[in-house]
């Protein structure tokens, strides 16, 4: 007994319960952060029902059957949710001696990918990414150049300007990091220039510079995982509290 009682005086006294308003300031507290959670977690649930209808619509275009690039009355109205990665082919000469290379990296490892303008049997332009050539195959004398009328058949893409998560180009310099389109076709002086350029699918010759066909369609989804956690921290921040309410009950019964 009088070791219990010394670790007793060791405690010190027993807690007094918390005011009523202490109570509702942690009362409230608790319910902006758990409406907070839920808001998050109802948030990437609209999120995973977007990227799973968006991953659901790219994959229909990829197995659907080329339809002709959109033309000049089409511009206004193309939008990435129902363009990009659509499949089409396009018709016309490459002007091959106004390439650009922009930086790449590809499982074939770093190098440039090849854009090439267009002019389309329809009279407008269109820039062609024809593929990949490695670093130390940068220079003209490496790439195969078609002549005369060609058509291309490849995956819609929607420019890349830079700046964002790339770094920015230097036209001045002639250095490019991002595909964008308008700025390829100011340095060049093409002109009005179709927004949007085609990845050109691989070609008949597998060793033929540059290397087509290399697009990668993959979009992250881990919107259920974050879901999951908005709403499990929500319940968790619940059962915190319910174990303050629960302490709090039990002090007041025993100051009583």
């Amino acid at each position: 007994m009088a070791g219990t009682e010394a670790t007793n005086a060791d405690d010190g006294p027993a807690r007094k319960p918390r005011g009523p308003v202490a109570l509702a300031l942690l009362a409230l507290v608790a319910a902006v952060l758990v409406a907070g959670f839920c808001a998050l977690g109802i948030w990437q649930v609209q999120r995973l029902a977007w990227k799973t209808d968006l991953i659901a619509r790219t994959e229909a275009r990829l197995a659907a059957d080329p339809v002709p690039a959109p033309g000049p009355a089409d511009w206004p109205g193309i939008t990435p949710a129902r363009d990009e990665y659509l499949k089409v082919t396009v018709t016309g000469t490459l002007m091959n001696t106004t390439d650009t290379l922009v930086q790449a990296v590809t499982d074939r490892g770093a190098g440039f990918w090849v854009m090439t303008p267009m002019a389309t049997e329809e009279g407008w332009t269109v820039l062609v990414n024809r593929g990949f050539v490695p670093a130390d195959r940068r220079e003209p004398g490496y790439r195969d150049y078609p002549e005369g009328t060609r058509t291309i058949t490849g995956l819609l893409r929607l420019p890349e300007p830079g700046g964002a998560f790339l770094r920015a180009n230097d036209p001045q310099a002639d250095r490019w990091f991002s595909r964008d389109v308008a700025a390829i076709a100011q340095a060049r002086g093409l002109g009005q220039v179709a927004p949007y350029f085609i990845d050109a699918a691989a070609g008949p010759d597998a060793a033929a510079l540059p290397v087509g066909g290399l697009t990668v369609v993959s979009f992250r989804n881990h919107h259920l995982q974050y879901a999951l956690t908005w709403f499990g921290m929500a319940l968790g921040t619940l059962l915190c509290a319910g174990i303050v309410w629960r302490h709090e009950a039990r002090l007041r019964r025993a100051a009583r």
